[in-house]
C-alpha cells in the first residue's frame, strides 16, 4: 500500500492565516487537534486518510499558526473554524476533535448543526464533570501531563515514540506555546463551558460519535454521559482499560470504530 503523502499549506480566512497539514483522499475529515498541540502523524492518521482527506489546521496561537488576536475563548475559535468550513466549500464536513478540540467541534455544532456531515468527539473537554476533575495541566510539566494522559505507557509502543525520552528544545518549546494559549481561551472556568450542555440540544441533527477512556485521568469519564444526553441520538464508545489517547492506546478498535461511524 502506497504511503500517505502529507503536506502544509496555508489557509486565509480575514486577516488570519492558518497552517494545515493535509494527506489522503475522499471526504474531508477536518481534526481538531488537543491543547498541547498536534502530536504529528501518527499511524491513525495513516489509516484514516486510506479514505478520507485529512484535514489538520493548527490552531491560533499554537506555534506554526499565529495567534488571532480577537479569538478570546473557544466559542470564538469555533466561530473562525466555522468561517474556514464555509469559506473553503467544505460545508457539510465530517470532523473529528481530540481533548480541547472536541470542545472547539462541540461548541461548532452548538453554535451551527448544518455544518457538519457527521462529528466524532474523542475523550472532549467542555462539559464539567459531574464526578472528578479536569487534570489542571499548569501544575504540573507538559511531559508529566502527558504521561498522565495514557493507562499503560510502556503497552503503549506509538506514545513512547511520540512522546518518549528526554523533550527536545523544540518539543518543550511547542508544548510552552500550546499552554500559554490555552490559558488564555480556556482558563476561567478551567477547560468548560456552563452553556455548551443545554445548546448541544440544537446539534441533535448531527450524527455523533462520542469515544472515551473507562480510566482517563485527564478528563473524567463522567462527562461522557453528560455529552451523550445532551446530544440526542448520540453513540458513546467507553474503552476499557483505556486512558485519555484512545487513538493511540487502542488504535485499532478506535480506527475500525471510526471509519464504520464515517461510511
Amino acid at each position: 500500500m502506497a504511503e500517505t503523502q502529507w503536506e502544509e499549506k496555508k489557509v486565509k480566512v480575514g486577516d488570519a492565516e492558518l497552517t494545515v497539514i493535509e494527506g489522503g483522499s475522499g471526504s474531508p475529515l477536518i481534526v481538531l487537534h488537543e491543547e498541547l498541540g498536534p502530536p504529528g502523524i501518527t499511524n491513525w492518521h495513516n489509516e484514516l486518510a486510506r479514505d478520507n482527506r485529512v484535514m489538520i489546521p493548527l490552531h491560533p496561537g499554537f506555534g506554526r499558526t499565529e495567534r488571532v488576536e480577537w479569538v478570546s475563548n473557544i466559542r470564538d475559535l469555533a466561530g473562525l473554524y466555522g468561517r474556514v468550513l464555509r469559506e473553503q466549500n467544505l460545508v457539510p464536513a465530517n470532523i473529528i476533535g481530540f481533548s480541547l478540540g472536541g470542545w472547539i467541534a462541540a461548541e461548532m455544532a452548538a453554535c451551527n448543526a448544518a455544518q457538519f456531515r457527521r462529528m466524532v468527539l474523542v475523550t472532549p473537554f467542555g462539559i464539567r464533570p459531574p464526578e472528578g476533575y479536569i487534570a489542571d495541566m499548569f501544575q504540573v510539566t507538559a511531559k508529566a501531563y502527558l504521561d498522565a494522559s495514557v493507562k499503560d505507557i510502556e503497552g503503549t509502543p506509538e506514545f513512547a515514540k511520540l512522546y518518549g525520552g528526554e523533550p527536545t528544545p523544540e518539543q518543550f518549546e511547542a508544548w510552552e506555546d500550546a499552554r500559554a494559549e490555552s490559558a488564555r481561551i480556556a482558563w476561567q472556568p478551567y477547560m468548560f463551558n456552563p452553556s455548551l450542555g443545554p445548546l448541544l440540544a440544537c446539534s441533535d441533527e448531527v450524527k455523533t460519535l462520542i469515544i472515551w477512556g473507562q480510566d482517563d485521568q485527564i478528563a473524567p469519564v463522567s462527562a461522557a454521559a453528560v455529552y451523550q444526553q445532551s446530544i440526542a441520538g448520540s453513540e458513546l464508545l467507553v474503552l476499557e482499560g483505556c486512558g485519555h489517547r484512545p487513538e493511540v492506546e487502542q488504535m485499532d478498535t478506535f480506527v475500525e470504530k471510526v471509519r464504520s461511524f464515517l461510511a
